[in-house]
């Protein structure tokens, strides 16, 4: 298996067209899902070698990891409104329902695919998630330092399950996507109520 960077190798690539590749990768993977998507695929849609694809990201897996990082609007630990719920409200606004519910598709492929591909799951992991997951932490951690949360509240520990069971939730059960009006709705009646706010 091979080892995932953890930081991104020396570009000779400009950030556009960086941003244009990342831009191709996710639509083709929206078209074909990842078993389907393929380093000769990507190449032939972004007019790239595959020898630069291969030298500038070692595979499929860190590729389409980076592809979905660069499409992050911002990170949570750049989020600071001075108070939690304004915090979590600026979250939800970072995409629009579009963008949101697009994302969504693409995630619930991804997730599948996790599960025959422990190489997908360690970029996504270091690349993706557990970036956000630090992210989220400085984030309470500013609503403990500034007395809003409860240092030894129970439920801090579990707000990333809050929001991803939201997501997850929302389309099993309703077999609709989470939009901007249900996670405001979910973290003023779910996730702020359980942390004391």
């Amino acid at each position: 298996m091979a080892e995932v960077a953890a930081s991104p190798r020396r570009s000779r690539i400009s950030p556009e067209r960086e941003a244009e590749l990342y831009e191709a990768v996710l639509d083709l993977l929206r078209e074909v899902g990842y078993d389907g998507l393929t380093m000769d695929a990507i190449a032939t849609r972004t007019r790239s070698s595959k020898a630069t694809l291969y030298r500038q990201w070692g595979g499929k897996a860190e590729l389409v990891a980076r592809a979905l990082r660069h499409n992050k609007p911002a990170s949570m630990a750049d989020i600071d409104t001075g108070s939690l719920r304004g915090d979590f409200m600026k979250m939800v606004t970072l995409q629009d329902d579009c963008q949101m519910e697009q994302d969504q598709a693409l995630m619930r492929g991804l997730f599948h695919a996790i599960h025959d591909n422990p190489e997908l799951h360690k970029a996504l992991r270091q690349l993706l998630i557990e970036p956000e997951i630090t992210g989220l932490d400085e984030l309470l951690r500013r609503a403990v330092a500034r007395g809003e949360i409860a240092a030894d509240n129970p439920a801090l520990e579990y707000v990333i399950h809050m929001l991803v069971g939201a997501f997850v939730a929302r389309d099993l059960v309703e077999e609709r996507p989470a939009d901007q009006e249900f996670l405001r709705s979910y973290i003023n009646a779910v996730i702020l109520p359980a942390l004391g706010v």
